[in-house]
């Protein structure tokens, strides 16, 4: 395995510390013989445990190295890898010879026979991941779709003749979902360096599998919300989107929900705080060029007079030298309409001009709100809308209770516990289900 591993061109910026490369030291440690026994079985066991971690970690099942291996070249970011991303592979590019070759490589590492050393060594550990029965959990402790996505090429690598068929299908997956973690993943959050200095983006691998039928009522929303974002999915110009309005209403359901509803074509999420705004121009800069629609994810944004991190947010959104990329959307939830907190101070500089009150302070501070050219309000619903809901919510969860009785303990229940809404509605639905009404 080492003389292989070795000869790898395109995919050598595979990490050192990686179990490919651990593995690969173990076996030249067995077969150039300098090697003590205990040893070396220590340093397999240890990537074993690496592996399982892995598996654990995705939820792989069957042939644990099959899957690694799998893993390893549909996540691996390298020119080759991304230039097919976003244009496929080429017929006749000098590349490909390359590639081709560390993909016979791969092909051999792939089908790697481990019965000799197993053999040798009187060990068993690789005869069982081979064959490996995971312990079933809640898909909500892996990423689902990680999970299914690597399997399914795992399975296609089995049944590969040549290390030209893994070239065909690695590169068709890599045309079809993408390289790297933005083509197995929906959704990111900003993880910082303790020093503040740095970042790096972290799958969020639980995300709601909510849809916009999920949310009752809010049609027009939903259909100015879809609007925009079909638009910007298919290539064509879109606006920075503000959803705003009352607490509880569905702005954050509907933005997990139309991410969800555009993942297969290309859409992906990108949460962020606003201490982590001043990272907006390098994360710009990570994502610009790849093959994907990126949503900067806003939730509950709002600024009071004296936090000054909504400049930063203004001159990437408009205003800055640099453009912003057409495959990037700024979506926004606040309960304010105007995002930074007005006072009537504010209004100390107004001047008057034929007629025309102006204010210097209000400008900047509506100047951000400004920049969101969809603009999409959820109001609070009425008596009757929020009947509504909790009547489908209740259905949906197959609720025992009467029509008449639901609507009495639901009524009671909104008087405590904030007045009509969507959310007072859900919690209203989890609190019959945890006394089983």
């Amino acid at each position: 395995m080492y003389r292989e591993v070795s000869k790898l061109l395109i995919y050598s910026n595979i990490s050192k510390d990686s179990i490919l490369y651990k593995m690969s030291d173990i076996f030249k440690s067995f077969s150039l013989g300098n090697y003590n026994k205990d040893e070396l079985i220590e340093r397999i066991n240890n990537e074993i445990r690496r592996l399982l971690e892995v598996a654990t970690d995705y939820g792989f099942d069957n042939n644990l190295w099959h899957n690694y291996v799998a893993f390893l070249l549909i996540t691996t970011e390298n020119p080759f890898s991304i230039t097919c991303e976003n244009q496929g592979a080429s017929e006749t590019g000098s590349v490909n010879t390359f590639a081709k070759k560390d993909f016979e490589i791969f092909y051999n590492i792939f089908n790697y026979d481990f019965s000799k050393i197993e053999e040798k060594l009187d060990i068993s550990c690789f005869s069982v991941i081979s064959n490996y029965v995971s312990i079933k959990k809640s898909e909500l402790m892996y990423n689902a779709n990680v999970s299914t996505k690597v399997q399914s090429v795992s399975k296609k690598l089995e049944a590969a003749k040549s290390g030209d068929d893994f070239f065909n299908i690695i590169t068709d997956f890599y045309k079809a979902y993408g390289v790297g973690m933005y083509g197995l993943n929906k959704a990111f959050r900003i993880k910082e360096t303790s020093d503040g200095t740095d970042f790096s983006l972290i799958p969020i691998n639980n995300m709601d599998n909510v849809v916009l039928d999920d949310l009752v009522g809010y049609e027009i929303q939903k259909k100015k919300l879809i609007e925009n974002t079909e638009g910007f999915v298919m290539g064509r110009k879109a606006n920075n989107c503000l959803l705003y309005g009352d607490s509880g209403t569905g702005k954050s359901t509907s933005i997990k929900a139309i991410v969800n509803m555009y993942y297969d074509k290309g859409l992906r999420m990108i949460e962020i705080y606003k201490h982590q705004f001043k990272n907006l121009s390098n994360i710009i800069s990570q994502i610009k060029n790849r093959n994907y629609k990126f949503i900067i994810y806003m939730d509950d944004l709002s600024f009071e007079e004296f936090e000054i991190e909504y400049k930063f947010l203004k001159a990437v959104i408009e205003g800055g030298v640099e453009t912003k990329p057409d495959n990037i959307l700024i979506y926004a939830t606040s309960n304010r309409r105007h995002i930074i907190k007005e006072t009537w101070k504010d209004r100390a500089d107004v001047e008057v001009d034929n007629g025309i009150h102006k204010s210097d302070n209000m400008e900047e501070k509506l100047s951000l709100v400004n920049r969101f050219g969809c603009q999409i309000y959820y109001g609070k619903p009425g008596k009757f809308e929020y009947e509504d809901i909790v009547l489908e919510l209740a259905k949906d969860n197959n609720i025992k209770l009467s029509k008449e009785e639901l609507l009495l303990e639901a009524n009671k229940w909104e008087i405590s516990h904030g007045g009509f809404s969507g959310r007072t509605a859900r919690n209203f639905v989890n609190y019959c289900l945890s006394k089983e009404m």
